[in-house]
Order: structure tokens, then C-alpha cells, then sequence
């Protein structure tokens, strides 16, 4: 099987064909700026630290996917919420919109991500990226937050996990979801319109909100955006923490053409839920990427790349974003073993 560029390889394993190799993606959007020499507080609010970051990284561990983004906050402070950006730890919101109550909802604006910080300056990296490397790489451009992860940014976890267990005011919950719905679907296609091949959005998960409230409210609002956004000229990625065993069925019923699932879902399990439905990103233990040798990550990379493999829809990654102190050559180690164990003969089955 003839060799296939970093984009081509993703692409074919989102449309559910035999790759040459397992693509790799790093969720690195910490890492990047460290291993760059910038300020986590100043390369978070920059679009073009950002890309630089990315670019450079990339040149040096040629990973297939580019997953870019600023983190958890850019919709978040975009919509009116205070965040603050430590110089050596991600950026996080410490003022809530709707603190106040659900009733603030009235007065929410859909911002425009092209004139609204954050979200104008990951645009702008966006734009230099794919400028760049655009048709060599897979550029993912990350709106990280799902429906009810930037309804509880907007309210607070804790006071939102209230509201949707109580259900007291079921007419301003749907409003707020059905915002952020509006949101999620602007930023999005403001990415693609920029130059990413693909997008994301990161929901809370059972770990959070348990089962039943995800699929009460996190589920249909998910299956209103993903659909609404995504397909295979612009797929996009489902990322949930934790153990999604349970809410495997649901998640791939979204409609999503990736499932971010960490190490903490059952492999097996998921390699059957998602067979010809979706594509599987992840599972190794960011942790353990950052704690382990490097024969370590190598070793839990193979296991992945046994379970997940065959017959492709692959695309090997950490489960969950990368600390900025991950050694260099741990994620080296990562890129390798896709390399090692991840090559495809033409009938799906895998080399090693």
C-alpha cells in the first residue's frame, strides 16, 4: 500500500477505509507552548503563539491530526464570563454569567467568534495554520464545549448539576441548552470557514453528571448540534472523559464521526459499538504519557493498537489533553508505536 500524507491517512480512516498506518493526533495544546518557550498565560490568549507553537511541534514529531485550541474557556469567556490565565497552568473561568440565576439567559448574545476574544484569536491561528500545512495535515480546530460542559461554564457546575437534578425551571434550562447549541454551531462553522478539516466539542460525561442526566440533557442536545455541523467533508469529534461504557450507544447515535474515549472505557466494548459507525480517537492515559518510560507508552500504545486497530477506524492519541511537562520523549515514543505497530495490510489486518 502506497504511503499516504498525514491528512489523507486521517481522512481515510474517518470514511471507514484502510489506511496505510494508524494516524496519530496529540492533544497538545499545553505542551506545545512549553516545548515552544512561551507563557501558558500569554500563548493561551495568542493567536499566533498558538500557531507557531503547533507548527513547530508538528516540524519536529510529525504527528498526522493538529488539534488546536486554547482549552475549556474560549466559548465560556467569549459569552460574557471573567477567566484568568495563570502564566504555567491552563486558563479556567472564575466568574460565572448566570451565577445569579438561569434568568440571565434572556440577556445572552450569540457572540461573533470573529470579533469576540478568545475565539477570534484560535480563528486566527486557524487561519495561519492551514495556510501553512493545510493540505498536509489533519487541522482539528477544537470548540471544546459541548451544550451542557458550557451551560455549567456559563451557570457553574455545581449550581447547573442542581438545576437540571431538581428540573424546577425546565423552560430556561431548554433555553440556556438551546443557546449554547447556537454557540457551539456559530463557532464551529467559523472554524471550518477558516480552514480546519474538522471540529470538536467536549461534553460532560457520566464521571460528571451520571448517566441518567446525560441522557436526559446532555444526549438530545448533542444530537441537535452534531448533526447540524458534521460530515465526512467536515467530521466532527465527540470528546468525553472518563468511563463511556455505558453511554456508548448514545454517544455513537449522535452522529458524530469521531468518539474521543479515554482509557477508562472498555476497548473492546467500544471497538464493537463503534465498527463502521465511527471512528475511535485516543485511548492512552495522558498520565501515564507523562509518567511512564518511554517503552512504557510504547507498550500501552501496541495494547491500544491490538484492541482498536484492526480493520481500521483508528486514530491513535492521548485519551485526554497532554500536561505541558510531558517529556518529549514520551510523545515521541507515542508517534513511533503507530509507526511500529500500526501498519495495515490491504484487507485491514495489521502488519505486527
Amino acid at each position: 500500500m502506497s504511503s499516504m500524507t498525514a491528512l489523507e491517512r486521517t481522512m481515510t480512516v474517518i470514511r471507514h477505509q484502510i489506511p496505510d498506518r494508524t494516524p496519530v493526533a496529540l492533544h497538545n495544546f499545553l505542551v506545545t507552548l512549553r516545548y515552544a518557550g512561551y507563557s501558558l498565560g500569554e500563548g493561551l490568549r495568542d493567536g499566533e503563539m498558538l500557531a507557531e507553537a503547533q507548527l513547530r511541534f508538528w516540524r519536529d514529531f510529525g504527528q498526522d491530526v493538529i488539534m488546536l485550541e486554547n482549552g475549556v474557556i474560549a466559548e465560556a469567556e467569549a459569552c460574557g464570563c471573567q477567566a484568568v490565565y495563570p502564566a504555567d497552568q491552563p486558563a479556567r473561568i472564575v466568574e460565572h454569567v448566570l451565577a445569579n440565576g438561569l434568568e440571565g439567559v434572556e440577556a445572552l448574545v450569540v457572540p461573533d467568534p470573529y470579533t469576540t476574544f478568545p475565539m477570534c484569536e484560535v480563528l486566527k491561528a486557524t487561519r495561519i495554520l492551514a495556510k501553512e500545512v493545510g493540505t498536509q495535515v489533519y487541522l482539528m480546530g477544537r470548540a471544546d464545549q459541548g451544550p451542557v460542559a458550557l451551560a455549567a461554564a456559563l451557570r457553574g457546575w455545581e449550581k447547573l448539576i442542581l438545576d437540571m437534578t431538581l428540573n424546577e425551571q425546565p423552560e430556561l434550562i431548554q433555553r440556556l441548552l438551546e443557546f449554547c447549541v447556537q454557540v457551539q454551531r456559530r463557532y464551529m462553522l467559523a472554524l471550518r470557514e477558516c480552514g480546519a478539516h474538522g471540529t470538536s466539542l467536549g461534553e460532560a460525561g457520566v464521571d460528571i453528571i451520571g448517566p441518567r442526566l446525560f441522557r436526559r440533557f446532555a444526549h438530545p442536545y448533542d444530537c441537535q448540534l452534531i448533526p447540524s455541523v458534521g460530515s465526512l467533508e467536515y467530521p466532527v469529534a465527540l470528546h468525553i472523559c472518563g468511563d463511556s461504557t455505558r453511554i456508548l450507544p448514545e454517544m455513537v447515535s449522535t452522529g458524530a464521526q469521531i468518539l474521543e474515549l479515554d482509557y477508562k472505557t472498555d476497548l473492546a466494548t467500544a471497538k464493537q459499538a463503534l465498527r463502521g459507525r465511527c471512528t475511535f480517537l485516543g485511548p492512552v492515559n495522558p498520565e501515564l504519557i507523562w509518567a511512564e518510560t518511554p517503552a512504557g507508552v510504547e507498550e500501552a500504545a501496541r495494547r491500544a493498537i491490538e484492541i482498536l486497530g484492526p480493520g481500521g477506524e483508528l486514530i491513535l492519541g492521548a485519551g485526554c489533553a497532554l500536561g505541558a511537562n510531558t517529556p518529549p520523549e514520551n510523545i515521541h515514543a507515542l508517534v513511533e508505536a503507530a509507526r511500529k505497530f500500526g501498519v495495515y495490510r490491504a484487507d485491514g489486518s495489521l502488519v505486527a
